[in-house]
């Protein structure tokens, strides 16, 4: 088997392979004796079947499978021996394959695309100047969330009257249609007109209203309706709804079943020390929306200050190959361009990680595992007893979805060490801003 590489640029290439009878031959012979030991046919003892019958009734398929599975594994061993750097797999070139003759002992030419990581650099050093965010932790943003918490772990009774914080149950009704579902309609959701139209109702009062003027957010109108986001656009026009309870959460008081039910039992005892535990919470949470504000500066300042040329033409074939008739080329187009960004991140940070030689060993994605398990689960402080059942957990995780667990929190371990050690090269100034400044810049 003789297999070269053509290049057409630096992010393209075919793998041609030229396979000869004597390549092929000796495999397809040896699985046709097999076929002739194990075939079962009418009028034949097991064994007995004769070769040329063996060789009418299956030789093409044999020798089709064959030849793919040597040409395959031979490409394979191509791309390994000569260490070439792939994106994706390769894909039989568009007209490769056609009009062969599969019924003459000939020799067999095959061409595959490629798609090559191509060259590029980057500049990571303190010349690269990047701004992280410094929430700040107001008054205001620890009393909202105090609120939150105590509303949503107080008791729930019946009201007598819709008020804003309240859950309004009952039947919803399409007027000029047959849609009708028993629903919940949370008040708080609602924008000023809908409000206006709940606000002071009472059980088995019957509402009337233009269901599209109910709320500013559609995901509200998907959840009180049931519907998917796609069909929003036909739900409109005068909808009843008539009140079959209403409940209202009350505020729950500042006191130990309060305490135990957010931080855990026992983890406070006073209020103060429920506060203090509170406001490092927030901070916490401030932390790290602000790191995963600064991770995306980041990608975006690397992407799109480093040249790097991909083959659009064999990258958009490859993902409709690939993803085997769920996505179109409509959508192809359309998510191109994220999709081209997303791996422009992935080549820069895999040739940051291999220039300044990060490794990640099998301990740390168990750290992983093990980080995710008890984050999922509330744990913070363990015995030594819950440890171990732990370690048997995340063990047990990372062996489950055929590696995939593992390959997961191998490039979450992976992408932390490289952001890491971005952020010790990099010059980093912080700018301090508000909670409600930082929501309006993401865009919440």
């Amino acid at each position: 088997m003789e297999i070269t590489l053509e290049k057409q640029n630096d992010s393209k290439a075919t793998i041609k392979v030229h396979l000869a009878t004597a390549d092929y031959e000796p495999q397809i012979k040896e699985k046709l004796k097999d076929y002739g030991k194990k075939v079962s046919i009418k009028g034949f003892r097991p064994g007995k079947v004769p070769a040329s019958m063996v060789q009418k009734m299956y030789g093409k398929s044999i020798k089709v499978d064959e030849i793919n599975n040597l040409v395959i594994k031979g490409i394979q061993d191509y791309i390994q021996e000569n260490k070439l750097n792939i994106i994706g797999h390769p894909l039989p070139a568009v007209d490769s394959g056609k009009n062969l003759d599969w019924d003459s002992p000939v020799d067999y030419k095959f061409d595959y695309e490629v798609g090559l990581v191509p060259t590029f650099s980057y500049t990571l050093s303190d010349k690269v100047k990047l701004e992280q965010y410094e929430i700040g932790l107001s008054e205001e943003s620890i009393n909202t969330t105090l609120s939150n918490l105590r509303s949503q772990y107080g008791q729930m009774t019946d009201a007598a009257e819709v008020k804003e914080p309240d859950f309004v149950s009952g039947e919803l009704k399409e007027v000029n249609g047959d849609f009708t579902t028993n629903t919940l309609v949370p008040a708080n959701r609602l924008n000023k007109k809908g409000l206006a139209v709940f606000e002071n109702k009472k059980v088995g009062d019957v509402l009337s209203f233009n269901i599209e003027d109910l709320f500013d957010d559609e995901t509200n109108l998907a959840h009180v309706t049931g519907r998917p986001k796609e069909e929003l656009a036909n739900i409109k026009g005068t909808y009843t709804f008539t009140i079959g309870g209403i409940r209202r959460s009350d505020i729950a008081p500042l006191n130990q079943e309060f305490f135990d039910k957010i931080f855990g039992a026992g983890k406070v005892t006073t209020e103060e020390e429920f506060m203090t535990k509170l406001k490092a919470t927030i901070a916490e949470n401030y932390n790290r929306e602000s790191d995963a504000a600064f991770a995306k500066k980041v990608k975006d300042h690397f992407v799109n200050n480093t040249e790097i040329t991909l083959s659009e033409d064999f990258l958009k074939r490859w993902l409709l190959v690939s993803n085997e008739g769920k996505v179109t080329t409509e959508q192809i187009e359309k998510e191109y361009g994220s999709f081209a960004q997303e791996l422009k991140w992935t080549l820069i940070k895999s040739k940051i990680g291999e220039d300044n030689k990060v490794k990640v060993d099998h301990e740390e994605v168990l750290q992983q595992a093990k980080n995710m398990i008890m984050a999922q689960f509330g744990i913070s402080d363990i015995t030594e007893e819950m440890r171990e059942t732990i370690d048997k957990v995340a063990e047990n995780y990372l062996q489950h979805e055929n590696g995939k667990n593992y390959q997961n929190l191998y490039e979450q371990a992976f992408n932390d060490k490289v952001m890491s050690l971005i952020k010790e090269k990099v010059s980093i100034s912080s700018k301090k801003i508000t909670s409600d400044e930082f929501q309006k810049l993401m865009g919440a």
